[in-house]
């Protein structure tokens, strides 16, 4: 038999194989199909929220809890390869919660802050009877989720059990920042809350893809997987639909431009600290048309040096330090989640006892 014709016969097998199994992973997926793999529970605050979380096993009291926060204008979808991970599930329950103006998160309130999330976030556990006296919880946070886990930290501190940021930055949008290779938050996001702000209803709105890619660039990475920008683009769109969802994104896009800073605030964190973080953060150049964002800096805005300082300034904690990921991305769970998993294991493992 012709071997050249049997090597064709194989390459064509393999590739349809291939496509059967993407189908096959397609059709598996819920969120594909605009199902949510959330839950929601509602708690008090701010009159009324809708808290959408997601846990990939039922909760086990026999195991610490580790509470991830996604990033900006995310959800929590980005922690897809932690719930996949059976040695990190085995060690620890995982759950993430969607903060306001996030994901399947609701509430009738238009204006909410970062402290709303870290109260809204603290009720959840409560309410699903993950928190309390005996209970171990973590929380970890991605760029703007690593100012919830310091926030949940400073208003329970009986309830955190310890804190992990991943590339982040506890300071406001300062000059101190900028000065390190930071971004110009208010300047970079104005266009975008300027465009986002109307009183006319927008019930046709969705984030343009333009946008989805500007987040995904700097926070997966200019060369991350098509199927991941692919995937990306359409739940960023689905999330943020309609006139409520024009609301929802401005509001995220205000708290993340006009947060206030934790420095003073620091010394009062009382757990242990491990904040991750990568060291390729993406050096960009990145301009868009005068519609969308326009970034100009030599680092995103948790650049490595700012980290340096900062972890110094949890004065009070018991076990506070710094770790980089060589090649990380800012979304570092994403991009490195073996080098991430076995330092949340470690970690918990140290302090989840």
């Amino acid at each position: 038999m012709d071997s050249t014709w049997i090597k064709q016969g194989a390459s064509v097998a393999h590739q349809r194989i291939l496509e059967l199994a993407n189908q096959f992973t397609i059709q598996l997926n819920p969120a594909t199909a605009n199902m949510p793999n959330t839950k929601t529970v509602h708690v008090d605050h701010l009159g009324g929220i809708d808290a959408a979380y997601q846990m990939p096993h039922p909760y086990d009291p026999s195991k610490p809890t580790l509470v991830l926060v996604n990033s900006f204008t995310t959800s929590s979808e980005l922690y897809q390869s932690q719930y996949a991970n059976k040695s990190l599930t085995d060690a620890m329950n995982l759950i993430a919660i969607e903060l306001l103006g996030h994901g399947q998160t609701r509430t009738k309130s238009e204006n909410f802050t970062y402290w709303d999330t870290a109260i809204m976030n603290l009720q959840v556990l409560a309410a699903l009877h993950i928190s309390g006296p005996g209970k171990k919880v973590f929380v970890l946070g991605t760029s703007q989720g690593g100012w919830i886990t310091a926030r949940m930290a400073l208003v329970a501190p009986e309830l955190i059990s310890g804190i992990i940021p991943l590339g982040t930055s506890m300071d406001y949008e300062s000059e101190r920042t900028r000065s390190l290779g930071c971004w110009n938050g208010p300047a970079d996001l104005a266009a975008n809350i300027k465009e986002w702000t109307t009183n006319e209803k927008t019930e046709g709105f969705e984030p343009s893809e333009e946008y989805a890619n500007f987040l995904i660039d700097i926070g997966f990475g200019k060369e991350c997987p098509k199927e991941t920008r692919g995937f990306w683009v359409k739940e960023i769109q689905k999330n943020y639909r309609g006139d409520e969802g024009r609301r929802r994104i401005r509001m995220a896009a205000i708290n993340l431009a006009e947060r206030d800073g934790l420095h003073p605030r620091l010394a009062d964190v009382r757990c242990p600290v491990l904040w991750l973080h990568g060291t390729a953060d993406p050096v960009y150049r990145y301009v868009m048309d005068e519609r969308f964002v326009v970034v100009l800096c030599r680092r995103w805005w948790n650049s490595v040096k700012n980290a340096e300082e900062e972890i110094k300034m949890f004065v009070n904690s018991p076990d506070a330090k710094l770790q980089t990921v060589e090649g990380g991305q800012h979304f570092l769970s994403f991009s490195h989640p073996k080098e991430v998993d076995a330092a949340l294991i470690e970690f918990v493992g140290k302090y989840g006892k």
